[in-house]
């Protein structure tokens, strides 16, 4: 039976921009978007654009929120993304108009490979629809695409595709019912 090597990792592939870009976004994002003294919601999307990200109009950052890499992330008019969010978007992650991201999820852009000895890094984007509600503790894993005013309910994990208008909850997250909005 062959086994894991770590020695032999290597990600050279993945090459998420510069040095000197990634360090001064990790320096103000621990100050600005990751502590808790900080809620301006306008200065923390002029930055996230003056790093890449494509922001829309409206969109609200509370905080505590971990964004790994700006220039990989998309947000609509109006989203709000939740205290202790985790978008760990080593590739794109597209979040539509009136998304709410609730307190503590992770949107999860990659993985490593268990089959493989080297334990190689994939990453796969995400793409969460307009309208659409990821609850508190809620994960959505890499790959997943969230369709319009889909629902995961809190502290659920998606790991397939969730439908338009229906409403999933558990580990793996499964349809439970259909959502209606008055």
């Amino acid at each position: 039976m062959n086994k894991v090597d770590l020695s032999a990792y290597n990600n050279d592939h993945f090459r998420p921009g510069s040095i000197w870009k990634r360090a001064i976004w990790l320096v103000l994002s621990a100050v600005i978007f990751e502590s808790s003294i900080f809620p301006f919601t306008g200065l923390k999307a002029g930055l996230l654009r003056a790093f890449g990200a494509k922001i829309g109009r409206g969109v609200v950052v509370k905080i505590k929120v971990s964004i790994k890499y700006p220039w990989f992330l998309e947000i609509g008019d109006h989203s709000w993304i939740g205290e202790g969010v985790w978008i760990d978007n080593l590739t794109l992650v597209s979040i539509g108009k009136n998304v709410c991201l609730s307190q503590g999820a992770m949107l999860l852009t990659g993985n490593h490979d268990y089959s493989s000895a080297t334990f190689d890094l994939r990453e796969a984007p995400i793409t969460i629809e307009e309208g659409a509600w990821i609850g508190a503790k809620a994960i959505v894993c890499p790959g997943i695409t969230v369709k319009s005013h889909a629902v995961l309910a809190v502290g659920s994990v998606a790991t397939t595709h969730l439908d338009a208008y229906t409403v999933y909850a558990g580990n793996p997250a499964v349809a439970k019912r259909q959502r209606t909005i008055g």
